[in-house]
């Protein structure tokens, strides 16, 4: 049995009744399985969830990272796919299910550390910035502080897209994210 299962079951449980509430047993009752095979590949539910996050929310942001149409320049395909990334992570049910349901185990990554999945955006971004100093696209600054920074806008539009799209158009707000990025990085 792959892990894929175990993550599965654990996508399920969360999605019914949040992370908070979602339990080993429950995992394994999900996946058909024994409790002990479970614990055979995680060593606690926390663990369970942190591989289902790092694998859901990395899927999307690769899939963000994945133009439908091959951009003109890396300055585009960046602006195109931090877009994509904000739309496919605020529309995501496991990520709505996280901020309705168990929005304090967000603010550790807003406030304390970067988790693995902020590290893999981050790198995308660096990599993109990198390519687009090489083809003139994207003005020249610091790699680190310029992924950081862009890392830092995006992830606020994508914890705020639900309050901030409550009474502004979401295309609209689309557009000027989209404006403030290509802005920002213009040589």
């Amino acid at each position: 049995m792959s892990d894929d299962v175990l993550l599965d079951a654990a996508k399920k449980c969360v999605l019914a009744v949040g992370v908070r509430r979602t339990t080993l047993a429950e995992i394994a009752r999900t996946a058909k399985v024994s409790r002990m095979t479970v614990y055979r590949r995680f060593p606690d539910v926390r663990s369970v969830l942190a591989t289902l996050m790092t694998r859901e929310f990395g899927g999307l942001l690769q899939g963000a990272a994945e133009p439908d149409v091959e951009p003109a320049h890396f300055r585009e395909k960046l602006v195109r796919s931090s877009t994509a990334a904000v739309a496919a992570l605020s529309g995501d049910p496991l990520f709505r299910t996280l901020l309705d349901l168990d929005p304090e185990l967000v603010l550790p990554y807003i406030v304390e550390r970067l988790g693995k999945t902020q590290r893999f955006a981050e790198g995308v971004i660096l990599h993109l910035l990198q390519a687009g100093h090489e083809d003139g696209s994207i003005r020249k600054g610091d790699l680190p502080s310029q992924a950081r920074t862009l890392l830092l806008l995006i992830q606020s539009f994508t914890f705020s897209y639900r309050p901030a799209t409550a009474d502004v158009n979401e295309k609209n707000l689309m557009t000027e994210f989209a404006h403030v990025l290509d802005a920002a990085l213009r040589p």
